[in-house]
């Protein structure tokens, strides 16, 4: 047989591996309504390399319509900590991880009565890549460092922050609100 993908030119394996083997899921998860993957291009030379987060117009970010830019934010991350949850009932952030740091991303849907309400989505930032994500009001938001070093996030928000009782628009669920295993690695 020379087509590959003929079953009887597959190789045998044996009961106990054929009953655990499975194909891997390459296809990417579903979207949560509204949360918003930018591919961002990267330019090296021989002396480094710039990555260009946006284009601003009287506030508004070229590549994310709507989005009104009103505070950029900068926030670090020790090596395996869990930041989580939080959300907001307002603002929407964009985040930026540079490609050399890694930090696991996990979004909830809270929002009563949207399409994906329930859904949950966990996204790798950094790890070589130049992206920004967009998160919406009510998607709740949380991110784990699983780098060596420090990890980085540059974000943008589109409501200013205030500390104030009353007037902060940022508010907090348990981290293991999903469970504890959310933040696990995914092994296999």
């Amino acid at each position: 047989m020379s087509d590959p993908l003929h079953p009887e030119a597959r190789t045998r394996i044996n009961p106990k591996a054929k009953a655990a083997f499975s194909f891997q899921d390459y296809t990417g998860k579903p979207l949560i309504d509204g949360v918003q993957i930018v591919e961002l291009k990267r330019f090296n030379d021989d002396g480094g390399s710039i990555t260009e987060l946006g284009r601003f117009a009287a506030g508004m970010h070229g590549q994310l319509p709507g989005f009104e830019c009103k505070q950029i934010n900068y926030s670090e991350m020790e090596p395996d900590a869990v930041k989580a949850f939080h959300m907001h009932h307002r603002q929407t952030d964009v985040w930026y991880v540079p490609p050399c740091d890694k930090l696991l991303l996990v979004l909830h849907d809270c929002r009563l009565a949207s399409p994906t309400e329930g859904h949950t989505l966990r996204l790798v930032l950094g790890d070589s890549k130049d992206r920004m994500v967009r998160i919406p009001p009510g998607v709740a938001h949380g991110a784990r460092n699983i780098g060596r070093r420090t990890g980085r996030i540059i974000y943008m928000v589109d409501v200013l922050f205030s500390p104030k009782p009353g007037e902060s628009d940022e508010g907090r669920l348990p981290w293991d609100y999903l469970g504890s295993e959310i933040w696990d690695l995914v092994k296999g």
